[in-house]
């Protein structure tokens, strides 16, 4: 217990837990608006298209003399890809006859291929620096420096505040576009915004939660918050308490467990916290739901005796 404790109390790992608190409840904000907005998959997407983004970054970064691990070279390639990614989605979805999944799912091939070719190449040279490329699959605190670790902080601090600050035309945009639009709000204009915070999540998150498992860090903590309330403002805070409980246990976790992978731990967290929820909710829980059920049958079933009684009593009384 003594040296858990001290593990968790120096600097390097109180910064990294700090950063992944806030990368999970900034994570969670943005995926509200994108679960009830149906936009789930896209984080899925540029999450995986991401990969070209850093192998391509590493690339750059070596061809202009600077060193191919450079965490902001890395994460402006994850940011670029995406970002391409999302506007080839857009483009599909409204320019050709395919639909939206369609179109999500194509750019998450295409890209992820990509990214597996040019991280091959990545590997074949021979230089330093590219062995630890991979951790971006699954996220590792272990290689996140305190000065790296309080870049994803503050970022993430930003995307939660910027989140919270276009609440009110987040809102609209969810549940009435063409009233929004209606009323001259800039709808596409908060489209793309809140596809932007999606893409900034994801590229803060590619060190800790890693690409492949970054899009729970988005949609499992608001999936868990809309069992406990119908809601926004509540289903957004929950959410973000619950992604920030997440990225806090499961990078603790993995800070403590040397073999514990650190996006494997936040996502088992916030799993564990969507099947509480899932179970445990006051009205859509199954205990809840399994309760109700009984209490209307049990019901019926008196309901059912007083009518077979008041029918017998009637018929004992004719002549």
């Amino acid at each position: 217990m003594a040296e858990i404790v001290r593990l968790l109390s120096s600097y390097n790992t109180a910064v990294v837990l700090l950063a992944a608190t806030l990368l999970g409840a900034a994570g969670a904000v943005a995926g509200t608006f994108a679960l009830l907005h149906k936009r789930s998959l896209v984080s899925d997407a540029i999450g995986h298209a991401a990969l070209p983004g850093i192998a391509g970054g590493f690339l750059v970064a070596l061809a202009f003399g600077f060193d191919g691990r450079n965490l902001a070279i890395l994460l402006s390639g994850a940011a670029l890809s995406g970002a391409l990614a999302t506007v080839m989605i857009s483009w599909i979805a409204s320019q050709t006859r395919l639909s939206e999944d369609t179109a999500i799912a194509t750019a998450l091939a295409v890209f992820f291929g990509l990214g597996a070719v040019l991280l091959s190449v990545v590997q074949s040279l021979q230089v330093s620096g590219q062995a630890g490329l991979d951790s971006f699959l699954l996220g590792t605190t272990a290689a996140i420096s305190a000065r790296e670790a309080g870049i994803i902080a503050v970022m993430a601090l930003l995307v939660a505040l910027v989140g919270l600050g276009l609440f009110k035309e987040f809102r609209l945009l969810t549940f009435d576009a063409a009233f929004a639009g209606a009323m001259g709000y800039p709808v596409r204009a908060l489209d793309l915004g809140l596809m932007a915070l999606l893409l900034l999540v994801v590229a803060l998150g590619l060190k800790t939660v890693g690409l492949i498992l970054i899009v729970a860090i988005v949609i499992l903590p608001p999936a868990a918050a809309r069992f406990w309330t119908d809601r926004l403002g509540a289903m957004t805070a929950l959410a973000a308490l619950f992604g920030a409980a997440a990225g806090a246990v499961g990078a603790g976790a993995s800070a403590v467990l040397d073999d514990l992978p650190t996006g494997g731990a936040i996502v088992m967290t916030a799993g564990a916290l969507l099947l509480i929820s899932l179970i445990a909710a006051p009205r859509r829980g199954l205990v809840a739901q399994g309760l109700v059920a009984a209490r209307f049958r049990l019901a019926r079933r008196r309901d059912g005796r007083a009518a077979t009684g008041q029918g017998m009593g009637e018929r004992e009384l004719r002549p």
